[in-house]
């Protein structure tokens, strides 16, 4: 019976562990609710966003893009045009460029440090998700697109640039 009891405590120590090693670093810091108003490239250098504040909701927007036009074998026969969101599900949208316009929107601070309630829009899909944003440190942004449940979503990795 004792081995027994030691290998749940064992088991439930590693898994106690586990989750505090993965835990959101946003909850580790108090953040001010604009620490992420600023200039944020992607990864891999393909574009590059601000974000901004209005009317107490934050925003992001497209301001820089590696490839701002279509290339030579452009599928829909757009070679060396400027980008825009042609596959949006809205019809009234798809002419409209993808620079100057928001990745996300609405997104809030609320008491959990992070920016929520917002949503997030993928052109490369056609896509608006629900979108929140945290901070792991003053440099990097965490922005997660999802539907229903952030567990089944994106996350998008942001590099400040500028702040």
């Amino acid at each position: 019976m004792e081995r027994k009891n030691k290998a749940t405590k064992t088991i439930f120590l590693l898994l106690l562990s586990m989750l505090l090693l993965h835990l959101d670093c946003s909850f580790c810091h108090a953040w001010n609710q604009d620490a992420i108003i600023g200039k944020w490239r992607d990864l891999r250098g393909t574009f590059e966003i601000e974000v901004y504040k209005n009317k107490e909701k934050y925003h992001g927007k497209i301001l820089w893009l590696k490839e701002p036009n279509y290339r030579e074998n452009d599928r829909k026969g757009m070679a060396g045009k400027p980008k825009i969101d042609r596959d949006n599900p809205d019809l009234a949208l798809r002419n409209r460029p993808l620079l100057n316009m928001d990745l996300f929107w609405g997104c809030v601070f609320t008491e959990n440090q992070r920016w929520e309630k917002g949503l997030f829009y993928d052109p490369l899909k056609g896509k608006t998700y629900q979108c929140s944003i945290s901070m792991d440190t003053p440099e990097w942004l965490r922005v997660r697109g999802y539907i229903g449940t952030e567990i089944l979503g994106m996350t998008m990795f942001l590099k400040r640039i500028e702040g």
